[in-house]
């Protein structure tokens, strides 16, 4: 892409893989059709994901700083007619879990109150094995190709020049990725700085599935809202306790807990018909875009209560390690293209961090389960390694069977359409949820928002932030004018 508004540079030339193959599109993964998986045989999404997981030793590349604590889900709502996931299938029934709350694009030295989405991950030791509801505080996200993820953290990170935090590469990649909006709107508004991690709100973001007995399936979007209520910081309370107290919401969590002042969560799901998903407004495995809850209301399924604090911050915190792949018989993944490069990208990083066998670290074992494989060796075997049972299957020695359940594993979803990188058509979709959102604040969060991106987007060059004032207005005409202003004001030549 060479924007024709960007200054004269001299070209590097190709883009190629590691390889040295040319790369015909650095934007799109390949897919199975138009609305069809991500193809594992896509080699340059692969080549860039896993070169990505392996940037940071041994610090997490995204998700870095945060704080967890144990606890336990609660069934309070049967919806054991959607699915035959054992946890779900009785009221009353109670899971153990391990919450890992975080800050996204920070070191592990950064501040917890830095306006950044936060990540809301949970473990659900369940008798199956383990699922892991991997999300965020916010239902949408800001890119919604696997391909543009790893040039979207690239540009929050750090300067590869100055190691210097650049506005320029921020709001650069930003404005020429304009699906990022609508995400865009929700971090600089006032949920871009909650106050600690007990006042907001978990969201899948995802769609997921939820797959019955008999196959049939439904897709669904997890809620989890915090009885606490809704708290955030204003911009200047958050740069305020950044510099006084940088752990502000990791003990605010600890603090809680040890007072007994347990935090909870009610959960509810979205439920979604595959022929809905078909028919919808918004592409539902799009996930920069939500899910109305006038057309898909709530539906209440359990309380999520955290009760114990860790006993060792780096065996269980650091050393914990989720991933999206990490499913259950009764969970299932969507077509969501973000989500199935999540699926690769997760289970590969902890291998590289924390090594191959991060599963036998205690925090990550299944509790009500037995994990009961063919893996065998690499580094840190600690639970036996298999003993003298065999490590191949089939075999005639009792080894580990499969259960030729294939129903409950996975959404039978019909695929259809040619292989290919199937681009999404920039249309007026991508700023109809941002303008919407910008709509349903009150005066006072509107003037908060737009102060807020004033002033981080002042730092930037004026024809980035002409790029980007273009994408508030096509969301609002009142939004883009007035971020215009603002800038305008602060003196930039836009």
């Amino acid at each position: 892409m060479h924007p024709a508004d960007a200054p004269k540079v001299k070209s590097l030339g190709v883009l190629t893989t590691s390889g040295g193959a040319p790369v015909d599109n650095n934007q799109t993964s390949q897919t199975a059709g138009e609305a069809g998986p991500v193809l594992i045989q896509d080699f340059h999404l692969i080549d860039k994901l896993s070169h990505f997981d392996r940037e940071r030793v041994p610090e997490r590349v995204v998700h870095a700083k945060g704080a967890g604590a144990h606890g336990y889900f609660e069934v309070t709502h049967d919806i054991s007619h959607l699915t035959c996931a054992k946890f779900l299938n009785k009221v009353g029934k109670r899971t153990p879990i391990f919450a890992r709350f975080s800050t996204v694009g920070g070191e592990s030295g950064s501040a917890d109150t830095a306006r950044d989405p936060r990540g809301f991950a949970l473990k659900f030791y369940t008798e199956e094995g383990n699922w892991d509801m991997v999300g965020n505080n916010t239902p949408v996200f800001f890119v919604r190709d696997p391909s543009k993820f790893v040039d979207f953290m690239h540009a929050l990170k750090r300067n590869p020049q100055t190691h210097l935090r650049d506005p320029d590469m921020f709001w650069d990649f930003l404005s020429l990725v304009p699906e990022s909006v609508h995400q865009v709107t929700i971090l600089f508004s006032d949920r871009g700085t909650p106050d600690g991690y007990r006042h907001m709100h978990g969201y899948s973001s995802h769609s997921l599935a939820l797959v019955s007995e008999d196959g049939s399936y439904r897709y669904v979007k997890w809620h989890f809202r915090t009885n606490q209520g809704i708290k955030n910081l204003t911009a200047e309370e958050a740069e305020r306790l950044a510099g006084i107290n940088p752990e502000y919401a990791t003990e605010d969590l600890f603090n809680a807990i040890e007072r007994g002042d347990y935090p909870s969560w009610d959960v509810y799901i979205q439920v979604i018909e595959p022929e809905q998903a078909l028919r919808y407004r918004f592409n539902p495995f799009d996930v920069t875009k939500v899910v109305s809850q006038k057309d898909f209301p709530l539906i209440p399924v359990g309380r999520m209560v955290l009760n114990r604090n860790p006993e060792n911050y780096f065996a269980e915190v650091e050393q914990a390690a989720f991933s999206p792949s990490h499913m259950v018989p009764g969970i299932a993944p969507s077509p969501d293209r973000m989500l199935q490069g999540r699926l690769f990208s997760y289970p590969d990083t902890h291998r590289h961090r924390l090594g191959v066998n991060y599963h036998q670290i205690p925090i990550n074992r299944p509790i009500n389960s037995v994990a009961n494989n063919h893996q065998r060796d690499g580094l840190m075997v600690v639970d036996g390694n298999g003993g003298s049972a065999p490590n191949y299957e089939p075999n005639s020695f009792g080894g580990p069977y499969q259960t030729n359940n294939r129903t409950s594993s996975y959404a039978a979803l019909t695929v259809r359409g040619q292989v290919g990188r199937h681009t999404y058509e920039l249309t007026d979709d991508d700023f109809v949820q941002a303008g919407d959102l910008y709509r349903l604040m009150d005066q006072g969060a509107r003037a908060r928002l737009v102060s807020n991106i004033v002033g981080h987007l002042k730092k930037a060059k004026p024809f980035i932030q002409k790029r980007m004032v273009a994408h508030f207005k096509r969301a609002d005409s009142e939004y883009g004018a007035r971020i215009e202003q603002g800038l305008r004001a602060a003196g930039s030549k836009i």
